[in-house]
């Protein structure tokens, strides 16, 4: 299943009633096309934006922290509570040594197999862990996430596409990853990168400000996900 994730940063217009408009055209999206459209957002626009809609809702990073005298930490029962389906683990702007990476997926991991009444949420809780290069995706694949996200950094945020400049190490990156499915981001902007990531054979793409900072998120939602639905 090709899927797509909307990573809303801290863009302003992805943030609060903002981040509540822009989920609501994720929905809208993704049941016209028949793509399963994930956004990824700030822990304080969790609730607000689970309640308004009936999506898969992902947040953008928490701690290997549990639950106890952990000021300012961001805590996976917590997220869990609030209706949180995944997280995304070590984004070029948010990266994390990969000794907390392991202990965030072995935190979840305990969580699923010791599972108390009433927190059934976290038998699906998903996890996405980034990386920048394929050395670096050989070393985090060994901690078994339920996906790798695979971003060249300098491309983030750009017009030029990973899909068009590195498709050869996307290739690898799929070989690198077996039974886990790589998504691929960075620069993509068009149909037709969602379209080459899908033939590469990766199993989504992370895209952020070709669609949050678009002046009409909808249009061009719908308008990348035209050749692959």
């Amino acid at each position: 299943m090709f899927r797509i994730f909307v990573n809303f940063k801290t863009y302003p217009q992805g943030t609060g009633g903002k981040a509540v408009e822009l989920a609501k055209v994720c929905q809208e999206v993704g049941r016209e096309s028949g793509l399963p459209v994930i956004p990824i957002v700030q822990v304080v626009d969790l609730s607000l934006v689970k309640k308004a809609t009936k999506l898969s809702v992902w947040v953008e990073h928490i701690d290997p922290f549990p639950q106890g005298r952990f000021t300012g930490g961001v805590n996976l029962e917590a997220v869990i509570e609030a209706g949180a389906s995944g997280c995304l683990l070590n984004h070029s702007e948010h990266q994390i040594p990969p000794g907390t990476i392991k202990q965030v997926i072995s935190r979840i991991e305990n969580c699923k197999l010791n599972l108390p009444v009433g927190k059934a949420g976290i038998k699906n809780f998903s996890v996405m862990v980034c990386c920048k290069t394929l050395g670096q995706m050989e070393r985090l694949i060994k901690l078994k996430p339920d996906f790798i996200g695979y971003e060249i950094a300098e491309l983030i945020g750009g017009e030029v596409s990973i899909t068009d400049t590195n498709p050869k190490t996307i290739e690898h990156g799929v070989e690198i990853c077996g039974k886990v499915p790589l998504i691929v981001g960075a620069g993509i902007n068009k149909a037709e990168g969602l379209a080459k990531a899908k033939e590469l054979g990766a199993k989504g793409v992370l895209i952020s400000s070709a669609v949050v900072l678009a002046e009409n998120p909808k249009e061009k939602l719908t308008e990348l996900t035209k050749l692959v639905r």
